[in-house]
């Protein structure tokens, strides 16, 4: 496997745990980030809240347009391990987009990155606190296994409650059309 490959591969598998950290119902999310320690973060960028452009395609194909403005909130926190020192990301050798290269500490150094839809503050601490985490091999197993994939579940869970509501009163153009034929 290249090097190439293997940053992809892990660019990847952070893209889908910042997803489902991201979507994750809150209060669910609260109860996971109430175990963490608040004193072994620092912020690196507080919580802030701005404006981002919500582009869409016609039909999904066609050209893109802009939809609308959506309101997002982001945070930026690293994590000290134990001893106090500034924890390694994945890999020392792997240096990609999701880890900040120090220069005074040695070695790579993660960032913990927290984007959400909305204004919640705590909600964006909160995801970029596990994604600091997550990029620890110390801790990367344990929380993919306990927070990140039950937070998949829920959130799979309730998309498939959503979808059954709305097929509810789905209403089939085609059979409407035969109908008024009649």
């Amino acid at each position: 496997m290249t090097d190439t490959t293997r940053d992809t591969a892990a660019i990847q598998a952070r893209q889908r745990w910042l997803a489902v950290l991201a979507q994750a119902p809150r209060e669910l999310l609260e109860r996971h980030a109430a175990a963490l320690q608040d004193a072994a973060f620092t912020r690196l960028r507080a919580p802030e809240t701005g404006l981002t452009m919500v582009r869409a395609r016609i039909g999904n194909r066609g050209d893109r347009f802009n939809v609308g403005d959506a309101t997002v909130t982001r945070c930026v926190v690293r994590h000290r391990g134990r001893d106090g020192r500034l924890a390694a990301g994945v890999g020392d050798a792997t240096v990609t987009r999701c880890v900040v290269r120090h220069q005074g500490i040695g070695g790579n150094v993660a960032a913990g990155v927290g984007y959400v839809l909305g204004r919640d503050e705590a909600r964006a601490e909160w995801v970029a606190r596990f994604d600091a985490l997550l990029q620890q091999p110390e801790h990367h197993d344990a929380l993919m296994r306990d927070v990140v994939a039950p937070l998949a579940a829920a959130t799979a869970r309730r998309r498939a409650a959503d979808a059954a509501r709305i097929a509810s009163s789905r209403v089939s153009f085609d059979t409407l059309a035969s109908e008024i034929a009649a």
